[in-house]
C-alpha cells in the first residue's frame, strides 16, 4: 500500500474513533444524572492516557529501530511543536464542547468541520505544501456534504459560543498541521499521542472544578466514559499516523466521513432517521472523497 493510501485508512480510522467517542459521550447522560463537559473531557482523557502509555512502551524499540528519534535526542523545535500541537488540540476541543452545550449540535458540528480546511491552509503557510484547486474544489464539496447532513440553522444571538465552535476548527487545524510536521522530524507518533493526552489530562482538572466540581457516575456510565476514552484513543492515534504518511491535502477530504459513521451511530441507537438532504450529503461526501484522489 502508497504512504497515501496508509494515510487514508488511518484518517478514516480516526473519523470512526471520533465518531464512537462522540456516541458515547452523547449515551452517557442518558444513563444517570448529567455530567459535565469537562468531567466526560477529564474522563475521556484518563482513559486515553493509559492506552497512550502502553502504545508507546511496547512500541518504543521498534519505532527506534524504524529510524524515528529516540526522546532523549529531540530537538528544541520538536518539544514546542508538541506543546502547540497539545495547546491548541485541548483549546480546540473545549471549544467544541462549550458550543455544543450552547448552540444547535449541527451548527457546532458544522462549525468545527471547518479543521480540514484550516490544516489544508496552514500546511500550505507553514510546510509549503500546495493542496491545487482540484482537491480544493472537492474539500469544499465534502464540507457542502456534511452541511446537508447537520442543517445548521445559525439563529440566535450565541456569537461567543459560535466563534468557540469556529475556534474549535482552528484549533484542530493547528494541531494537525503540527502533527505533520512532527511527522517530517521523526518524532514518534505514540509519544505524540501520550504528550497529548498527558496534557489535556492535566489541563482539564482546573476547568473541571471551575465548572462545579465531580458529579457522581453511575457504573454503567464510566463503563460508557471507558467506551469514550477508546474511541478517543482509537481517533488520536490514526490521526497522527494519517499525517505521519500522507501531507493533509492528500487525506482531509476523508475526515468527512467522520458525519457518516456519526449518522450511522445515530441511527443505529437512537432511531435517527436520516432524510433526503442527508442521503444526498452522504452521496457528496463519498464522491468527494472518491474523486479527490
Amino acid at each position: 500500500m502508497s504512504d497515501r493510501g496508509k494515510g487514508v485508512a488511518c484518517i478514516v480510522a480516526s473519523a470512526f474513533g471520533f465518531a464512537l467517542m462522540a456516541f458515547f459521550v452523547r449515551l452517557c447522560d442518558d444513563f444517570g444524572g448529567p455530567v459535565s463537559a469537562f468531567q466526560k473531557s477529564l474522563f475521556r482523557n484518563i482513559i486515553a492516557l493509559f492506552i497512550a502509555v502502553a502504545v508507546y512502551l511496547r512500541s518504543r524499540r521498534a519505532d527506534e529501530a524504524s529510524g524515528f528519534l529516540p526522546v532523549a535526542r529531540y530537538p528544541l523545535k520538536a518539544w514546542l511543536l508538541l506543546l502547540g500541537r497539545s495547546a491548541s488540540g485541548v483549546l480546540g476541543i473545549f471549544g467544541n464542547f462549550y458550543a455544543l452545550s450552547t448552540i444547535p449540535i449541527g451548527e457546532a458540528m458544522t462549525l468545527n468541520k471547518t479543521a480540514p480546511f484550516f490544516t489544508v491552509l496552514l500546511s500550505w503557510l507553514v510546510l509549503r505544501e500546495r493542496a491545487g484547486a482540484r482537491r480544493l474544489f472537492w474539500l469544499v464539496g465534502a464540507f457542502a456534504g456534511a452541511m446537508l447532513v447537520m442543517k445548521p440553522g445559525f439563529q440566535g444571538d450565541a456569537t461567543f459560543a459560535t466563534v468557540c465552535a469556529l475556534g474549535g476548527g482552528l484549533g484542530a487545524g493547528i494541531a494537525y498541521t503540527c502533527v505533520r510536521e512532527l511527522g517530517l522530524m521523526k518524532v514518534e507518533g505514540s509519544f505524540v499521542v501520550l504528550f497529548f493526552s498527558a496534557f489535556s489530562t492535566i489541563a482539564s482538572i482546573p476547568l473541571m472544578f471551575a465548572a462545579g466540581g465531580v458529579s457522581p457516575m453511575t457504573p454503567s456510565q464510566v463503563l460508557i466514559m471507558l467506551g469514550a476514552g477508546v474511541g478517543a484513543a482509537i481517533g488520536q492515534f490514526g490521526v497522527t499516523a494519517a499525517y505521519r504518511f500522507a501531507a493533509p491535502r492528500e487525506v482531509a477530504v476523508f475526515d468527512y466521513t467522520n458525519v457518516i459513521f456519526t449518522s450511522l451511530f445515530g441511527f443505529a441507537f437512537f432511531s435517527q432517521v436520516p432524510d433526503l438532504l442527508s442521503v444526498a450529503g452522504f452521496g457528496l461526501i463519498v464522491l468527494s472523497a472518491l474523486r479527490s484522489r
